[in-house]
């Protein structure tokens, strides 16, 4: 059990360690393929559209072949795609390449969560939560990663084939210790086109808010801190600093307030905490106040999806993989088209009001999750 553990362990970090690598090389993936910021936002929305492309078929896989082969194969697809990023011919031919791998992480991104499923039962208690912290440990090791072969000045193609090559004997490893598939009675007659019970859609919205609040704080965060609450330029990045640094560290707690609070009335919380958060952001647009509100978002949003998989992934007649991919689906195109609209609001009126919208989101987040039976 303990291997079993460590295994899914290794699939979240090395996900986020890869993922934080190749993003903290966006200048010089610019700068190499001549692309202009337009051109950079177009490759990161192939990888955003492949992901939400693949969510849903990820179950109805997962359905015919299990999470633990889904998994090893995703897992493996993205550590070979990643070298590649620094030796693609041409910029189109790096857009196709981005768009596959998101395909892959869109798909090890289900996989893994219905795997976290399967050791969350043999464990008999919560601690999806921590297999989430590990992704954003993942994150913050492979941002320093990145920031050392930057220093080094390394070329693209060497820094991530080595990171990339240590990835693939880490999934080496774990893929032989994942917890194999048992079908749930009922689940070999669900078609992948049959729509989710009314509970995966109260908490597929309740992950669609979320997931929209975190692309918010990452893309919009340091912006706000700069132009809205005037920060100086060297401190307006500290509120995404927070922000990050409080999603990682409830994640880490996130298991034991699991525990004792139950789901529901933890969701209940945490979605109040980060709709407080985010309303005194806006209501006081000042340096020391917003990092302190961004904070608290981080924490309010730190354990939601951990919850939403978790339930998804536990529905009745469901496999998990199904189950989960229902409701990442919904999730993920939170975290798709929510920065751009908020975007887009900020255009018309300014950043202040584009981000009410989020709030709004998270009143209707704290609601539903008072209204919702199906979570214990």
């Amino acid at each position: 059990m303990r291997n079993n553990r460590l295994a899914v362990n290794i699939f979240f970090g090395v996900n986020g360690f890869l993922f934080a690598n190749y993003i903290s090389r966006i200048p010089w993936i610019q700068e190499s393929y001549g692309l202009d910021n337009g051109g950079i936002g177009l490759l990161l929305l192939a990888a955003a559209v492949g992901a939400l492309l693949a969510m849903p078929f990820t179950g109805w896989l997962i359905v015919g072949n299990g999470s633990r082969r889904i998994t090893v194969i995703s897992g493996l697809l993205f550590c070979a795609i990643v070298p590649f990023i620094g030796l693609m011919p041409s910029a189109w031919t790096l857009g196709a390449l981005f768009l596959v791998m998101g395909l892959a992480t869109g798909t090890m991104d289900v996989a893994m969560n219905a795997q976290a499923i399967l050791v969350e039962e043999k464990h008999l208690r919560p601690i999806m939560s921590f297999f989430h912290a590990l992704f954003s440990a993942g994150m913050m090791l492979g941002a320093g990663a990145g920031a050392l072969f930057t220093r080094f000045e390394a070329s693209l193609a060497l820094h991530l084939g080595i990171v990339s090559f240590f990835g693939l004997l880490l999934v080496a490893w774990a893929a032989a210790h994942l917890v194999p598939d048992t079908r749930r009675p009922g689940s070999e007659e669900q078609g992948f086109f049959r729509l989710p019970e009314a509970s995966l859609v109260g908490i597929g919205f309740i992950a669609f808010c979320s997931m929209l609040g975190e692309g918010a704080m990452a893309d919009w965060s340091t912006n706000y801190m700069l132009r809205i609450a005037e920060a100086k330029p060297a401190f307006a990045p500290m509120g995404l600093a927070a922000f990050s640094l409080a999603m990682m560290i409830a994640r880490f707690l996130g298991d034991s307030m699991r525990a004792r609070l139950g789901d529901r009335r933890l969701l209940i919380r945490s979605s109040l905490v980060a709709t407080g958060g985010l309303s005194l952001v806006l209501l006081l647009p000042y340096p020391t106040v917003a990092l302190i509100g961004f904070l608290l978002v981080g924490l309010g949003l730190s354990v939601i999806i951990p919850i939403a998989y978790s339930t998804a992934g536990k529905a009745p007649g469901l496999p998990p993989g199904a189950g989960i991919g229902m409701v990442a689906t919904i999730g993920y195109s939170g975290f798709l088209f929510g920065p751009p609209v908020i975007g887009f609001l900020a255009d018309w009126q300014n950043l202040r009001v584009a981000l009410v919208f989020a709030l709004l989101l998270f009143v209707g987040m704290t609601v539903l999750s008072v209204r919702m039976r199906t979570v214990r």
